[in-house]
């Protein structure tokens, strides 16, 4: 494949988590949670260079993070917007400042600290099909629509839903063009695959994995923390 780059958005600030820092710095495994999300990145192979989207002020201690844990793809570190989707955009704009033959975009949550290799290779790949992909992983809860009233309004058929995480992948053109198609209409998306959606584009759904949780409360912390110390555990019976 093409030059592939990435942007990882650790620009919120984690309300929900009622900590004292945002939610992407606050420590598990011994390490910042975003800084989790970055190392997966520098081991994936196909990958070359990544953008960090940091809050506004934040800045100066993005770039203390990539110095601190040697992360040698980040070529840039910049300030979001007021908005996740602003963030993604003004990251891949830094990103192909930086490296204008990337090809290929992969946009990350920097909240997602279990992020594996292996998941992002198969966004690639899907990607490659379509030009664009998400990874996701079935649903197994039953699901109900809701109205207004808090009465169930219906049952969609659980084989037909996917529980959508990320990195999502994309042709690099096809992203920056749904970006921009937007923020011309003043609509914003939950994520970059809906952007994407309604440019008719059909997106590929990849195998993503069931650990890789987004840190959003107290307890995805401790549950992060428990599965990062059993994949440490497994890596070193592997060795």
């Amino acid at each position: 494949m093409a030059t592939a780059g990435a942007v990882i958005v650790s620009a919120g600030v984690g309300k929900r988590m009622n900590a004292a820092v945002s939610k992407q710095y606050i420590p598990v495994g011994g390490k910042p949670v975003v800084v989790h999300a970055l190392e997966a990145f520098e081991r994936t192979a196909s990958v070359d260079a990544v953008a960090l989207v940091v809050g506004a002020g934040d800045e100066a201690y993005g770039r203390e993070l990539v110095e601190t844990y040697g992360l040698r793809k980040v070529v840039a570190v910049v300030s979001g917007g007021a908005e996740r989707q602003h963030s993604v955009l003004r990251g891949l704009e830094a990103l192909l400042e930086r490296r204008p033959e990337t090809a290929w975009a992969l946009v990350h949550d920097g909240a997602r600290p279990l992020v594996t290799p292996d998941v992002v290779e198969r966004c690639l790949a899907a990607a490659a099909e379509t030009g664009a992909s998400v990874p996701g992983v079935p649903v197994k809860d039953t699901i109900k629509i809701a109205d207004a009233n808090g009465l169930v309004a219906g049952t969609p058929e659980r084989s037909s839903l996917w529980a959508v995480q990320t990195p999502q992948a994309f042709r690099v053109d096809l992203l920056l063009e749904a970006h921009r198609r937007a923020a011309a209409d003043g609509f914003l998306g939950t994520d970059d695959a809906m952007l994407v959606e309604r440019l008719g584009v059909r997106v590929k759904i990849a195998e993503g994995d069931y650990r890789n949780i987004k840190v959003t409360t107290p307890d995805d912390l401790e549950l992060a923390e428990r599965l990062l110390g059993k994949t440490e555990n497994m890596g070193e019976r592997e060795r």
